[in-house]
């Protein structure tokens, strides 16, 4: 069964639909979490309050990289210069990227998924990995190794002009933070991004693709997964939706606001099937993903 026999185009055309009052309200509350965990240990400054806004930032962070990616798609807000605008000055400010370059990237992944041409392919052939591969690979993510790597090759080619977007969003974050009267706090982002965003990505990376079933199959079903998460798994790891990515790489089109409606209906149609899903289309829960990438 294909996508097109199993929804009429009627059926699939609301999940198209771009909203910018969905959009504006999936931003605030990602910029919202962002600053609880800034107000944390500002308002109850202790070891708890450190660790566990460490934990919410570095999820966000990875919820921000979810909306960098619809705009990349185009899929955030109804006008394409304004999901060019936050996409470059907000969500790629912020993490410091390129919408252009990512964009690129990312659509050449979305061209040739299920192909020996996807650029992510050799990355999703690193798992299953043996389990002290794993463990070598979770310990330079938590103990910062994998982030400032990061750090070095993006201090490598900065530039003044074409990171303007960093410098604009982090000024503005740093002069809230000094408004508010806790400059200090603008620390704990990069504490976030050197200990905890680098292992939530790959944990990302490994539910979506490090763990399909087939690689080189052109059916999504084999190629991609989705992850079926509690509520705590969707704040601080599976953000903003990210955990349907089967679903996302069916119909790109859709905004990531609409995925989970989305996969409630293709489910609902019987379109997933029982093979389908006993074959690995689906994880239920992180901890069901590292046990699967780990062989």
């Amino acid at each position: 069964m294909t996508l097109e026999d199993c929804l009429t185009a009627a059926e699939m055309r609301p999940f198209l639909v771009r909203s910018d009052g969905r959009a504006a309200w999936v931003t605030a509350f990602n910029l919202g979490v962002a600053a609880a965990a800034f107000a944390l240990p500002a308002l109850w400054l202790n070891p708890l309050t450190l660790v566990l806004a460490v934990l919410l930032l570095g999820g966000r962070q990875l919820g921000l990289a979810v909306l960098y990616h619809d705009c990349a798609h185009r899929l955030f807000f109804k006008a394409r210069p304004l999901n060019d605008w936050v996409g470059t000055w907000l969500f790629g400010g912020l993490l410091n990227t390129s919408l252009a370059r990512y964009r690129a990237y990312h659509l050449e992944h979305h061209r040739h998924a299920g192909t020996e041409q996807d650029p992510d392919l050799d990355m999703a052939n690193a798992y299953p990995a043996s389990p002290a591969s794993m463990r070598r690979k979770l310990k330079r993510d938590l103990t910062g190794q994998t982030g400032l790597k990061d750090l070095r090759r993006q201090a490598a080619s900065f530039r003044l002009g074409r990171n303007a977007p960093f410098w604009a969003s982090h000024t503005a974050m740093l002069g809230l933070l000094g408004l508010a009267g806790i400059p200090w706090a603008y620390l704990l982002w990069w504490v976030a991004y050197l200990f905890v965003y680098q292992a939530v990505s790959r944990i990302r990376f490994m539910s979506e693709h490090g763990v399909a079933a087939n690689r080189l199959s052109l059916d999504a079903r084999e190629n991609t997964c989705t992850t079926l998460v509690s509520w705590w798994e969707r704040l601080f790891i599976g953000p903003n939706f990210v955990n349907y990515h089967l679903e996302h790489h069916l119909q790109a089109g859709v905004p990531c606001y609409r995925l989970r409606r989305f996969h409630n209906l293709l489910k609902e149609k019987g379109f997933f099937g029982e093979a389908t899903e006993s074959a690995g289309c689906f994880s239920h829960g992180y901890l069901n993903v590292l046990r699967k990438a780990t062989a």
